[in-house]
């Protein structure tokens, strides 16, 4: 089983949220997507999905994106990105995929998955840090911290099932840093626990600096996987 990811998706069959008001690479970028998809990935594969999934405002409007997703190639883990208003709670999530028959999907919240091969994936959503230009310590402090705990809890799921050696893979969607050889809480959880990889999404500034392609820093394998910086294309993290 290989490792891919991709996040950023923006998908809005049933909402009018047309995104080539980004950019001409916007354009039928689901068309991409979907033909890239079929092209990269086996059924035997695995994908995760960094957030920002859907534009949808509840589970009935994001169903049919989650049943596109669901019928592309490959097993699928989501995460949560700051435009998901559709997330529910994970309960509610599970039984959305039992009852619509989502069998390639499940979703990532405060746990951890073990695959096949050892590799074990966690993660959270993430939030803004203290030194992005959006940061206001008022509103975004109490979110982080909880993202923080959040992280925490997700890593102690995966620290139960990860035998070392394996390959340990965090998915945040926002990015870990707000530059890439910064120290701050993220990253510290992230090499306390012994991550080997990291993917991030949520970064669209096509001259931002971190645009990553598994850039080790630390010890850890650091890689943006926004679908609109890597050709729409799903990203081999694990061979």
């Amino acid at each position: 089983m290989r490792v891919f990811a991709i996040g950023d998706l923006h998908l809005s069959t049933s909402v009018d949220k047309p995104m080539d008001i980004f950019g001409v690479r916007w354009q039928n970028h689901t068309e991409k997507i979907q033909r890239n998809w079929q092209n990269t990935v086996k059924p035997e594969d695995l994908v995760i999905i960094a957030g920002d999934i859907s534009w949808a405002t509840d589970l009935a409007e994001a169903l049919p994106d989650l049943q596109l997703i669901d019928n592309l190639p490959g097993e699928k883990i989501l995460l949560r990105g700051n435009h998901d208003y559709w997330w529910q709670s994970i309960t509610k999530l599970r039984l959305l995929r039992q009852t619509e028959g989502l069998s390639t999907l499940d979703f990532l919240q405060n746990d951890a998955f073990l695959l096949e091969d050892g590799t074990v994936i966690c993660g959270t959503r993430g939030w803004l840090l203290p030194g992005d230009t959006d940061y206001e310590a008022e509103t975004d402090e109490k979110i982080m911290k909880r993202e923080l705990i959040r992280l925490k809890m997700s890593l102690q799921e995966a620290k139960k099932l990860h035998d070392p050696g394996k390959p340990l893979l965090a998915a945040v969607h926002y990015p870990p840093f707000v530059k890439a050889v910064d120290e701050n809480e993220v990253t510290a959880l992230l090499e306390e626990f012994k991550v080997t990889d990291c993917v991030f999404g949520h970064i669209h500034h096509l001259w931002s600096r971190l645009r990553l392609d598994r850039q080790e820093i630390r010890g850890i394998l650091y890689s943006l996987v926004a679908c609109d910086q890597i050709d729409f294309t799903p990203k081999l993290i694990i061979p």
